[in-house]
């Protein structure tokens, strides 16, 4: 199959490499003006990942292939789509990102739709995984998700391999939101380290898969989503891994350190805040994050909050 990959950041650059890997034809889109994708048209790789030579870079997206992978940040998804909107109509998108867009709530498959079309075919790529640990051998498990049955399963049957395994997804809606949120929680996990309370990790965990799970509910999906590879089973990679950007930039919220790789959770605590206002359901997690990053909370005192909450059954 021919496959481009639309994005050359370190998760587009992987895609472009597991991609070849299965034996694809690839060609990887980058921005000209990118000083990244310019060494990696020099270099054919970067610090991760070598490049097959037969991969393709370039600027310029072409009708000519089966599917595009889309992996940009989630805020840039819009832009992004309508920049190559007639080029991608009608062609397979698969979403290899996750948040959700700020102002609106939404989730990423229902911009794809809007910029390019309600019967767009779009899928999405979620769950658990670093690039550090791919290139050294060590597998994982994921979602592809879709409306689209056939589309799902020509997906994961095209990029199914010794070093990921693929699993169906069932609720679109479910898988968007928790692969979304779990990067807030991310941020929490790192304060918590940053706090010398990594011990609270645990049920960090556990309450916050509940107010996720309660959040899918509200907006139509099945709850249980909440507790599969999107969400909880992306924990470790996520909670504890040394790979994870928004453990890291958690943890040097607190010990001031200057951070600047992209943490996608700020944006989607932002996101969160609004759906919290739309479905009624309370993120008390989720809008102690928001509240350090938006609103200048201790943090401290962010965390005493979810302490001083009333008592209540645990479910």
């Amino acid at each position: 199959m021919r496959f481009t990959v639309i994005g050359s950041g370190r998760w587009g650059t992987f895609l472009a490499w597991y991609a070849g890997r299965q034996g694809h034809s690839v060609r990887l889109i980058g921005r000209e003006t990118s000083l990244g994708f310019q060494a990696l048209r020099e270099t054919h790789g970067n610090s991760l990942v070598t490049l097959d030579k037969s991969v393709e870079l370039s600027s310029a997206a072409s009708r000519n292939t089966d599917v595009f992978l889309i992996s940009v940040s989630s805020q840039s998804l819009r832009e992004v789509l309508r920049l190559h909107a007639e080029t991608l109509r009608g062609i397979p998108v698969v979403l290899c990102m996750k948040g959700l867009e700020i102002g609106t709530g939404k989730r990423l498959s229902v911009i794809a739709r809007e910029e390019l079309g309600a019967n767009q075919p779009v899928a999405v790529w979620l769950g658990p995984g670093h690039v550090q640990e791919f290139v050294r051998g060590v597998p994982n498990c994921m979602v592809i998700d879709a409306e689209d049955e056939t589309l799902k399963a020509m997906l994961v049957e095209a990029l199914s391999g010794e070093l990921i395994r693929f699993y169906y997804g069932r609720d679109l809606i479910g898988s968007e939101i928790g692969a979304a949120a779990k990067n807030v929680v991310g941020i929490a996990a790192g304060v918590l380290d940053g706090l010398e309370l990594s011990t609270l990790k645990g049920a960090l965990m556990s309450r916050g898969t509940r107010e996720v799970a309660r959040l899918i509910q509200a907006l139509g999906g099945n709850e249980l989503s909440a507790y599969g590879l999107c969400h909880l089973g992306d924990y470790e990679a996520t909670v504890f891994s040394p790979h994870s950007h928004n453990r890291h930039y958690g943890e040097c919220l607190v010990t001031g350190e200057p951070y600047r790789e992209l943490a996608e959770g700020v944006y989607t605590a932002k996101a969160l805040m609004e759906l919290e206002a739309q479905t009624g359901v309370e993120l008390p997690i989720c809008r102690a994050v928001y509240r350090v990053l938006y609103e200048g909370a201790d943090i401290r005192k962010a965390l005493g909050s979810l302490f001083d909450r009333s008592l209540k059954m645990e479910f």
